[in-house]
Parts: structure tokens; C-alpha cells; sequence
């Protein structure tokens, strides 16, 4: 799992998060409210769902599962 005590969240992935606080997203997206590129959305978007953070519910929708900036704090 990503944890934001380890100093594994990137920028980018703390973007994505405060989006996903809001409710589920597609990479299309988040790349149009962030200055970041589709395929770099894409590969953080991935690295979240392979440590368990975020969820793929469906083809190209993400949800947050577990909130690393949250988690550090239990």
C-alpha cells in the first residue's frame, strides 16, 4: 500500500487523491483538471490500484479504497 509516510506519494498522486476524495474518476479526466499528461495519469492511476489504494470499478473508472494521506493518520 502507498503511505504517504514513506514518501511514496508523488504530486500527482496527491492531485488524484484529493479528486478521488470527491467521488470516482476516469484518466481522461483527471489529465483535463491537472497539468499532468493522460499516460502519466494512466501509470499513477495503475501504481494506485497495484498497491490497493484506488479500485478499477469498471473500464477506465476509479474509486478510492483507502486513503494513504488518511491512513498514516490511524
Amino acid at each position: 500500500m502507498l503511505t504517504d509516510e514513506d514518501g511514496d506519494l508523488t504530486p500527482a498522486d496527491r492531485e488524484l487523491l484529493a479528486l478521488l476524495r470527491e467521488g470516482r474518476i476516469t484518466a481522461p479526466f483527471a489529465a483535463d483538471e491537472t497539468e499532468y499528461s493522460l499516460q502519466y495519469i494512466r501509470d499513477r492511476l495503475g501504481r494506485m490500484v497495484d498497491h490497493d489504494n484506488v479500485e478499477k470499478v469498471y473500464d477506465g473508472l476509479y474509486e478510492l479504497t483507502v486513503d494513504p494521506e488518511e491512513a498514516d493518520d490511524a
